[in-house]
């Protein structure tokens, strides 16, 4: 699926939407963290931010450096849920979910139209 006037992707289109949304969620996170005194917490909230919003304008303007930004950030979240995964008292439900989803934006990141919008072969 394709939008005529541009030639993004569908798809890209509503993950850069959601990663900007997910962008802002995470700075508003990361000022909350940093209010409350914990440091650690802002800082990680911070660099999700950064990645985040760096897909976000990626993607929208396919960027070939957002392709791969995209991809880390879906393997870091595969990885990070099937981490959590082995340790004990974890949602196991919602962890399986994140693995499933953040495997399927790989998946499609990797299609050869969705890499090609990128400029990638």
């Amino acid at each position: 699926m394709t939008q005529p006037t541009s030639g993004r992707p569908l798809g890209i289109t509503i993950l850069a939407i959601l990663a900007a949304i997910g962008g802002v969620v995470y700075l508003l996170a990361f000022l909350a963290a940093m209010g409350l005194g914990f440091g650690l917490v802002g800082i990680i909230s911070l660099v999700l931010a950064l990645a985040y919003l760096g897909f976000a304008y990626g993607g929208w303007t396919l960027q070939p450096w957002g392709w791969t930004l995209g991809v880390a950030i879906a393997a870091a979240g595969v990885l990070w849920a099937l981490y959590l995964l082995i340790q004990p008292g974890g949602n196991i439900i919602s962890l399986i979910i994140s693995v499933a989803i953040s495997g399927v934006i790989l998946y499609y990141l990797y299609q050869p139209d969705v890499k090609a919008a990128f400029g990638r072969s």
